[in-house]
């Protein structure tokens, strides 16, 4: 028989216009088939009498059309009285085809799946699943698997395919021998099985159970497959050759002398992490992560001067135009007194600036240049690139991350990123990367007190932020649209700034917004950092790098349609100075239950890293790794939460693999991920 390796790569034997719709699906291989689960199932293996339906569940029924009727009234549909010899069922259709018609004409003999309820002529079933049948017909021996389609793919066409696919693969094993027992795990060949064609002896609550031995293994064999992936990539990063980057000291020296704070425990840590990599002939491929105001910025500053101590420019990009600006100044402060050129590059220079800041980076050795996305533009040739930072990593796609590493031969990476990242995301989505964690706030920081408020005492929340500014302390307040959306009612920036302006006409009141000049947008937040300006009513463009100490309250309009990682961001706007700071979070009634859930937890929570964790359980890791989900396969079965043991021992065995047995771990990669392994590149 010819092994699942041998079939796995081939296409589908469909028509083009099929695969199409195949593709859609990520089907594009015949093992794909394999690997395309269930979502439910459906029990057509008992027929129910219809005078003892039960309510709430779906079930099958059989009987004979009595009669048919297309009614108009309150809208068009089709009604159809379906009997058996206990009782009498209506089937209704609000959406019907002239197929149907003839499919449920009087006289035909039917069997219908749904779910009975009461309607107002007695118990009906609305847009049952009905096929003809013949008195006597065999049911079903086991569960109908109802598989994820796409327009245009029915669920036969599916069901048909991967039958097929069953009966040609030679479902064998990947696993080294010995492992499948030693973990407990059913063979693969069982479980795919099990699921696409479960024995008439398991019930609907034993497949839906993800501990189900079937499900376990799948699981299992997915995480594996991940793991041994990123061990791949960051195997394959490491045979790369990058410049030693050995530091004088002599720059950090002057730094150190010149800051009137000193680094914390943490930022030490990280900071000899960092320089330890630095040092090694290959490239450099780690991510610093630490809460709001943990202080990245300033280890991004000592870890530059490394390089440029060494003879090689530092590139750090940041995603948006504002919290580059604000690296730039923060940086060129404490850099240029010591001697050291920082260049700033942004898309929405004049001309003239931005010829200039591109030869100046052609021609400027040991330079730092700061910029958004125009860094890895065709035109910007670096002199000598020895580092590449990225802020806030997750905001780029791994094509613009991998188009600035390529701007130098072979430059070390630091990505940063404020947000967290729970543990279990990290041990599975960036595990090709090394990781230091800044795991303390440096002293002064002041504890931020959260409310939540009902938009309905919104005069309050005004009253509150006259008292502040009459305190001396300066205010945020932020608005999630700049222009006013008929889907989304929301209070926008602008008429906020207008209102505001009114109820607080003593205090100056700025407006920032991305659609603001970049010119415009430094001139108001300087004057905000000056306390030229007492309130600042801001989009979501504040939400990263702004730091003014003196602001001690923060206002969040519709806190209800944020992310939660937008909230904590926003939040950590203020405490940055000695003042009791506060966030409040106005929201609208009523409120969905995602929303309270995220409502709930920022409310309890300070701590980054549990805030990152509950917001996983709430939104799935797809969404909540942003932009690099474009370089990493999402997890279809595992659950990160529910499956850590497993995540464990796959983590565990990848390693093992990769060194013992080869051609088990190509097997499994080539079952899994179809050649697709070499893809996390940046």
């Amino acid at each position: 028989m010819t092994s699942s390796r041998d079939l796995a790569g081939l296409p589908l034997d469909v028509p083009p216009a099929t695969a199409k719709k195949f593709d859609k699906l990520g089907i594009r291989r015949r093992f794909d088939l394999i690997l395309h689960m269930p979502l439910r199932y459906e029990d057509e293996t008992h027929l129910y009498p219809i005078a003892a339906l039960p309510y709430g569940q779906p079930v099958l029924v059989e009987g004979e059309v009595i009669a048919q009727e297309v009614q108009y009234r309150p809208r068009r549909q089709l009604v159809v009285q379906l009997e058996d010899r206990s009782g009498t069922l209506v089937l209704r259709f609000l959406n019907f085809y002239p197929s149907q018609l003839k499919q449920l004409a009087k006289g035909q003999r039917i069997r219908a799946l749904g779910e009975v309820k009461r309607g107002f002529f007695g118990d009906e079933m609305i847009h049952p699943k009905c096929r003809t049948v013949v008195e006597g017909e065999p049911l079903a021996g086991s569960f109908t698997p109802v598989y994820p389609t796409v327009n245009g793919l029915t669920q036969p066409v599916l069901r048909r395919q991967i039958a097929n696919e069953l009966k040609r693969q030679l479902l064998d094993e990947t696993l080294p021998h010995g492992v499948r027992e030693s973990l407990g795990l059913v063979t693969f060949q069982e479980a795919v099985n099990t699921l696409h064609a479960p024995p008439p002896n398991y019930s609907m609550r034993q497949l839906e159970d993800p501990l189900l031995p079937a499900w376990q293994r799948l699981k299992f064999d997915e995480l594996l497959a991940q793991q041994l992936s990123m061990r791949l990539a960051y195997r394959a990063r490491r045979m790369g050759i990058a410049p030693r980057l050995h530091g004088t000291g002599v720059l950090a020296e002057k730094l150190t002398a010149c800051l009137p704070f000193a680094l914390t425990g943490a930022q030490q840590r990280v900071l000899e992490e960092i320089r330890a990599d630095l040092a090694h002939p290959h490239p450099m491929h780690r991510l610093l992560q630490g809460d709001v105001g943990s202080g990245k910025t300033i280890v991004a500053a000592y870890s530059a001067l490394t390089a440029i101590e060494a003879g090689f420019q530092v590139a750090l990009m940041a995603p948006t135009e504002i919290l580059a600006e604000q690296h730039y100044l923060k940086l060129s402060g404490w850099l240029e007194p010591i001697g050291v050129p920082v260049i700033w590059l942004s898309g929405s220079m004049r001309k003239k600036a931005k010829t200039e800041a591109i030869a100046a980076i052609a021609t400027t050795p040991c330079a730092l240049v700061v910029g958004t996305h125009a860094l890895f533009q065709d035109d910007v040739t670096f002199l000598k690139l020895g580092l590449s930072i990225v802020d806030e990593q997750h905001r780029f796609g791994v094509g613009q991350r991998l188009a600035l590493k390529d701007k130098g031969q072979e430059p070390h990476q630091l990505m940063m990123s404020a947000t967290p990242i729970p543990r279990t995301l990290a041990m599975s989505f960036y595990a090709d990367l090394d990781v230091s964690v800044i795991d303390e706030l440096p002293p002064g920081r002041t504890p931020i007190v959260t409310k939540l408020i009902n938009s309905a005492r919104r005069d309050e929340v005004v009253a509150y932020v006259d008292k502040t500014c009459r305190e001396g302390r300066q205010v945020y307040w932020v608005c999630p649209l700049i222009e006013e959306s008929e889907t989304l009612q929301l209070q926008t920036a602008v008429d906020t700034h207008l209102q505001l302006g009114e109820e607080l006409s003593q205090w100056g009141i700025g407006l920032v917004h991305g659609r603001m000049k970049p010119d415009e947008k430094a001139a108001i937040m300087k004057a905000f950092a000056a306390n030229e300006l007492q309130v600042l009513v801001a989009t979501t463009v504040i939400e990263v790098g702004v730091d003014v100490p003196n602001a001690s309250l923060m206002v969040i309009e519709h806190a209800e349609r944020m992310g939660l990682a937008q909230l904590h961001q926003l939040r950590g706007r203020v405490g940055r100075g000695e003042a009791k700071s506060q966030c409040v979070l106005l929201f609208e009634t009523p409120l969905s239950e995602l929303a309270k859930a995220r409502l709930k937890v920022i409310y309890e929570n300070t701590d980054g890293f549990e805030i990152a964790r509950q917001d996983l359980m709430i939104r799935g890791p797809g969404e909540f790794l942003g932009a690099r989900q474009s370089g990493v396969p999402m997890l279809r079965f595992a659950n990160l939460e529910e499956d850590i043991e497993l995540l464990e021992q796959a983590r565990e065995l990848a390693p093992r693999m990769l060194e013992r047995d080869q051609q088990a771990a190509d097997a499994h990669l080539e079952r899994w991920l179809a050649g697709r392994e070499q893809f996390l590149k940046a």
